[in-house]
């Protein structure tokens, strides 16, 4: 179990062979289809290539909707309190 918090993270981003591998493309044009068209947030680096969070993939991998924005309407309200 100690094992499993003493994981090593290369990089925050992932590497473009994981973006392929992801994507199932090599180009980065295919690449930009897939992620859009497969509701995937990502950025450009100046080259165009796709850029990927590290965590925001292993939570889309896992199904956890990362896409959603913590003040949203789960939020208490308290305008009615006097």
């Amino acid at each position: 179990m100690a094992a499993l918090f003493e994981l090593t993270i290369q990089s925050e981003t992932l590497s473009a062979d994981e973006v392929a591998s992801i994507t199932g493309c090599n180009r980065r044009g295919d690449q930009i289809e897939w992620l859009t068209a497969n509701g995937w947030r990502f950025y450009k680096n100046r080259g165009g290539d796709p850029i990927i969070g590290r965590l925001y993939a292993r939570m889309q991998l896992a199904g956890i909707k990362p896409n959603t924005d913590i003040a949203g309407s789960d939020q208490p309200s308290f305008n009615k309190i006097r």
